[in-house]
């Protein structure tokens, strides 16, 4: 499994968390804009730790990109103190921060063998995937979204993605039944996010690369997340379902190139056609009042009768 499992990951942490994190709009904290900058050097050991033996070695390349996750996280608090804002896609943009540090957590208890929380090693290596892709690609794609349509389904599918997948976490504790919900309520959301960008290549998109990226996003999501319902359903109810390599092989492979690098490969190209992408729109929210306009200043001179004539002289 980890011959498809390792090039999406090293994908997740070497492209589209940095592409990703560029197309963020709004206030951004001093320290994203370095971090994005380095995200590659620091994603490196990461992508090199996936294809070394479980060792110190392996796991000490993995906790430096487990401390850069960590670092993107703290973003998130960062960004909510300037922003002060609760609102759906902000809540979408905060979740995308903070769910590389998932990821990066479970890759180093997986590169050091440890069964983290009593998860066996090929869930710990499928979460690394997961909140590259469910957690970070989607959150920050329905945040986007919602940036270009302030309708209900826009809000719904900017909350219900990150709702989602915090179910589908605390299911891995609590039991298959919550990990279902959340997979229910995950679904519904990126079914939203999936007309949102279908609807989004029919009035904004121009280009015919872009449209057909948003095309394939969109199309593709629908089949991968069926997949997810289904596989989830089984593991709640005993019915039959894929295996785990399985989901790797079509639900993984596609959210990872079909739905999340063509979307972000979408919104760039956006980005560049428009000047001002999708992600750069933001409302200026509320700001300090305007100044009074300063009273005006009495004419000292004397009013002129409009009816004398120029020419003629006081008396």
């Amino acid at each position: 499994m980890s011959v498809l499992v390792n090039p999406v990951v090293a994908l997740g942490m070497l492209w589209v968390v940095p592409t990703g994190l560029a197309l963020l709009g709004g206030p951004r904290p001093p320290a994203l804009d370095r971090i994005r900058r380095a995200w590659p050097l620091l994603a490196l050991p990461g992508a090199v730790c996936l294809w070394l033996p479980r060792s110190g070695a392996a796991v000490a390349l993995a906790a430096v990109y487990a401390l850069a996750t960590l670092a993107l996280a703290l973003q998130a608090p960062a960004r909510l103190l300037l922003t002060r804002s609760l609102r759906p896609r902000e809540i979408a943009v905060l979740t995308a921060l903070a769910s590389p540090s998932v990821a990066g957590t479970a890759l180093v208890a997986e590169r050091a063998g440890h069964p983290l929380f009593g998860f066996d090693l090929d869930l710990l290596a499928l979460t690394v995937p997961h909140f590259h892709f469910a957690g970070f690609a989607a959150a920050l794609i329905a945040g986007l979204v919602h940036r270009t349509s302030d309708g209900p389904t826009a809000r719904f599918a900017a909350l219900s993605v990150p709702t989602g997948t915090l179910l589908v976490l605390l299911g891995y504790f609590v039991n298959d039944g919550t990990e279902l919900a959340g997979a229910v309520v995950l679904t519904a959301g990126m079914t939203a996010v999936a007309v949102l960008t279908l609807r989004e290549r029919r009035d904004v998109a121009a280009d015919p690369v872009t449209r057909a990226l948003l095309a394939v996003s969109a199309l593709v999501l629908a089949a991968t997340m069926a997949l997810a319902l289904s596989w989830a359903l089984g593991e709640a109810t005993g019915l039959p379902h894929p295996s785990l390599t399985w989901m790797a092989a079509t639900h993984g492979l596609g959210n990872a190139l079909g739905f999340a690098v063509c979307a972000l490969l979408a919104r760039r190209r956006l980005l560049t056609e428009h000047g001002a992408g999708p992600g750069d729109r933001e409302d200026p929210g509320p700001g300090p009042a305007p100044l009074p306009s300063p009273a005006p200043h009495p004419d000292p001179r004397p009013a002129r009768d409009p009816h004398r004539d120029r020419s003629e002289l006081p008396a």
